[in-house]
């Protein structure tokens, strides 16, 4: 249908794809067996899905967790768009991979001759949309897509390759995202800010601003979304003591998860912090705390008697077994005090961190002012398994700051947070790809 890769691009854009991906089929990869996007977790990254979810299904008289994520995929035909309503990904955990299925059920204009064939020389692109959704091409062996793809000069994400650059000459989003920081870093001092829901940046003096500062500068508007920031990239700020050492001053906070289940979940934080919290240790009337460090390498936290534990995941193999297991927080009885499946960690994770920008901040006072460094951290492809190993070793660790205050007026007032944080010097383990860029050579 379209007679160029350069013509398909223009319609992909048209239709508000912001990246876009190809993968070249191999003969099992069709609507059989499943198209093939890769080992471990990395290309969840890459392409936007929903929950992810298990269902009990049958092999070969066994009875396992089948894990799936819904997509919004549809086809890009000659009569326009259209839906293929049961797409979704396939996760195996026990291999681990994802695969794509249901791409042709219900789908009234699907490619159904290149996507049932086991023909060499076939081709899926993939384009993914500023709204999320995915909208997918399928091109035959000998096509001129085809063979564009097979000789351009790509880079490669797993099993992808990235097209989302219209020519070699054409920036990509992390060369644009770099020289942004290197525009930033050159203006040495900046007062303290904050963009407001107009677009507009005010003076913002809280401690805490350097994160702020630099979404301003980069055009971000605050929001609770677990998405990226610039243009498919978390862009996160760390402050240092120097601009020699780059030594980063505290742990690096990575999400912040609330609970799915256990104490928390079902009678409530309120109920959690009863049980669990403590007197204020500073000694503010009316108010009980939950704080303290957690990791799978601790014994129980003196003040909570909590301790963390991971369940469903094979520290030998370091492959999850149990797609429902998660990050558990355990009393002396094992009761479960709060937990975090998996499921809901995956997506949040996958959603956040798929490519990630960490950049050195130093701050002075009066006014309040920040300087941006000139070597950022670079991290990408990361995987979920990345992650729990980190958890396993005791790297990555919940760090907790819950409270809850009765004045006498008798109405409680409770703030919660929730965050799993690493030092800065672990980060690049939870990536397959990462580098220190020197924005000043």
């Amino acid at each position: 249908m379209f007679q160029s890769l350069a013509t398909l691009r223009d319609r992909m854009r048209h239709a508000g794809v912001v990246r876009l991906y190809a993968k070249v089929l191999a003969p099992n990869d069709n609507s059989k067996n499943q198209v093939f996007l890769g080992s471990g977790f990395t290309s969840l990254n890459l392409l936007p899905h929903g929950d992810v979810t298990t269902d009990p299904s049958s092999v070969s008289g066994a009875v396992r967790d089948r894990a799936k994520a819904e997509l919004g995929f549809l086809w890009l035909t000659s009569e326009g768009l259209s839906v293929a309503p049961d797409a979704k990904l396939i996760l195996y955990p026990r291999y681990p991979e994802v695969r794509f299925s249901g791409f042709l059920k219900g789908c009234r204009s699907a490619p159904s001759a290149v996507m049932t064939s086991r023909d060499p020389g076939r081709v899926l692109i993939l384009g993914v949309t500023g709204a999320g959704e995915i909208i997918g091409y399928a091109s035959g062996p000998g096509e001129q897509i085809s063979m564009e793809v097979a000789r351009g000069p790509w880079c490669s994400i797993g099993v992808f390759l990235d097209l989302s650059a219209g020519s070699p000459s054409e920036p990509t989003a992390k060369e644009v995202l770099l020289e942004r920081l290197r525009q930033i870093h050159a203006q040495t001092w900046i007062e303290s800010m904050k963009l407001g829901p107009d677009g507009a940046s005010k003076p913002y003096a809280a401690r805490n601003a350097g994160g702020y500062t630099l979404e301003a500068l980069l055009g971000i508007s605050p929001n609770g979304r677990a998405e990226p920031d610039f243009m498919g990239w978390e862009v996160k700020q760390y402050a240092v003591s120097d601009f020699r050492s780059y030594r980063a001053k505290s742990a690096v906070t990575l999400m912040t998860p609330e609970p799915t289940g256990g104490v928390y979940r079902t009678e409530g934080p309120e109920a959690f912090i009863r049980r669990f919290g403590y007197p204020d240790r500073n000694g503010r009337e009316n108010r009980l705390n939950f704080g303290g460090i957690y990791d799978c390498l601790r014994t129980p936290n003196h003040l909570t008697g909590l301790r963390m534990s991971l369940s469903g995941f094979d520290s030998g193999t370091g492959q999850v077994t149990d797609m429902n297991g998660a990050i558990v927080l355990l009393d002396s009885q094992d009761t479960i005090a709060a937990s975090w499946t998996f499921k809901g960690l995956l997506a949040h994770w996958n959603r956040k961190h798929a490519k990630a920008a960490y950049v050195p901040s130093l701050y002075r006072t009066p006014p309040p002012e920040y300087a941006f460094g000139g070597r950022i951290l670079t991290c990408e492809e990361t995987d979920f398994l990345l992650f729990l190993k980190a958890v396993e070793r005791g790297q990555v660790y919940l760090d907790p700051a819950l409270k809850l205050e009765t004045p006498e007026s008798g109405e409680f007032r409770i703030k919660r947070r929730n965050q799993f944080r690493v030092s800065h010097a672990v980060l690049p383990t939870l990536y397959h790809r990462h580098e220190t860029v020197d924005l000043i050579n």
